[in-house]
């Protein structure tokens, strides 16, 4: 019964995307949906791709572990990532008309910094989608007693078929249903586990040690918190997912409110699965893989029909990210690197060549997801990987005249390379940070030397 509910579920999100791929004619429909997307639909979407594996599952399971510490990224991190996103990259960019991130820097600074850019934010996408594949693996497990190994292969054969048709205009239009239905499914998990368990304050609060409570974790340098607290708000500020979707929007105030509402909203919603994860001791004791903690959850106080219900919900969460990730390594190897290499100019072999670099993309990330130890892992990692040297480039490249394709190119080899150096070398309490420090202080030295700028910011 729960494998047969859900297989309609998942035929049902098919089918939606089939019906809109029907209308997607040009590169422009398929990577900014005609750049016509109303607030709700912007609102809705930010939330539901950033609303993942790393709420449902993962942080979850490390609340349930650790306490509030061992998951500060939800939903305090991302909700006031979201914001500084409408303070700092929308405003600039919705007038741009670009189609990736790459295109800015492509503009601002030159063609090898659009090269190097590109290959760095998609494997940092990769990473993102190995830790969702991972989790859609592990709910469809729970929900079916499937062997894991085979559930993250079925899972990784559907999101292929299901990423690959419609473009972002699908994924947005799906984000709006899947965002309702987690909503949905997360607010009535809670007042059932409410309502079987006794007042909220004695689960959250009187049942609860000083350290499960408290958001330093033990032991923690003021140096490790800050690392811990950069990561999700800065890490995650200057992604594709994102813009394309600021891209997309209809006008540049629908861009910049879209951010600021999808922060309430993840804020809100985020709160849901770390309260169950703070109380979970007390409700259920977990056995093995605790990443699979609020499924269990689900079984124990749902009834049996509303357990695939919630699986579905769950994995609705889990779709609105992974197709979002692949969708925007597509647009951004496609677009940027393969499209001018090959010099393609009719809009159907654009949308081909877009729809295979995603298959391709979904692959490797299959292939991480193998072979991760951990949702959580995966999702610092990638949050981490890279991104200083991304970050600085397109915040100074927005709103300063200072920089040329040498500063850009230079600064994003520092940010690749000062992370693991500081983490694994030199052993460094709070190495993302400092790697946002050198490689600020590499563009401004580069800048120095060569301080014409290939082009000012509007």
């Amino acid at each position: 019964m729960n494998l047969t509910i859900l297989l309609l579920y998942l035929l049902g999100q098919f089918a939606i995307c089939y019906y809109i791929s029907k209308r997607i004619e040009s590169e422009d429909d398929y990577l900014v949906a005609g750049r016509k997307l109303p607030l709700y639909m912007i609102s809705i979407s930010l939330f539901a791709t950033w609303f993942g594996a790393e709420t449902c599952i993962g942080s979850s399971a490390a609340v349930y572990e650790s306490g509030i510490s061992g998951s500060r990224a939800d939903p305090f991190g991302y909700s006031l990532c979201l914001i500084l996103s409408g303070l700092l990259i929308a405003p600039r960019l919705w007038s741009k008309k670009y189609f990736t991130l790459a295109d800015l820097y492509r503009d601002r600074f030159g063609d090898s910094t659009q090269s190097l850019a590109t290959w760095i934010l998609s494997l940092s996408s990769l990473i993102w989608a190995a830790a969702q594949l991972r989790a859609f693996g592990h709910v469809v497990s729970a929900t079916t007693d499937l062997p894991v190994n085979l559930t993250l292969f079925l899972s990784f054969c559907f999101v292929l078929a299901y990423t690959t048709l419609a473009g972002l205009m699908g994924d947005v239009i799906t984000d709006v249903i899947q965002g309702a239905i987690i909503t949905i499914g997360l607010f009535v998990l809670l007042y059932l586990v409410l309502s079987q368990s006794g007042p909220i304050g004695d689960l959250l609060i009187a049942q609860q040690t000083g350290d499960r409570l408290s958001l330093i974790a033990p032991n923690e340098t003021w140096w490790e918190r800050a690392d811990r607290w950069a990561i999700p708000i800065l890490g995650s500020l200057v992604a594709q997912e994102i813009v394309a979707r600021i891209f997309a929007a209809k006008s540049r105030s629908v861009a910049v409110i879209g951010c600021y509402s999808s922060a309430a909203i993840y804020l809100v919603v985020g709160s849901i699965p770390v309260a169950l994860g703070l109380m979970g001791p007390h409700l259920i004791q977990v056995e093995g893989d605790s990443e699979q903690f609020l499924i269990l959850l689900a079984q124990k106080y749902m009834p049996w029909f509303l357990v695939p219900v919630f699986a579905g919900a769950l994995i609705s969460a889990l779709l609105a990210t992974i197709d979002s990730i692949l969708l925007s390594v597509g647009a951004l190897v496609a677009h940027n690197v393969l499209i001018p290499a090959l010099k393609v100019t009719e809009e159907n072999k654009k949308l081909r060549l877009n729809r295979t670099v995603v298959v391709v993309a979904g692959v490797v990330a299959y292939v991480m997801a193998i072979y991760s130890e951990g949702i959580y892992e995966l999702l610092e990692t990638a949050s981490s990987f890279g991104t200083s040297g991304i970050l600085i480039i397109t915040i100074l490249g927005l709103w300063s005249k200072w920089g040329c394709n040498r500063t850009a190119t230079v600064t994003l080899i520092t940010g690749l390379v000062a992370t693991p150096v500081g983490e694994y070398i030199f052993k460094v309490p709070s190495p993302f940070l400092v790697s946002i420090a050198v490689s600020l202080m590499v563009f401004f030295a580069m800048s120095l030397v060569k301080p014409k700028a290939a082009s000012s910011p509007s």
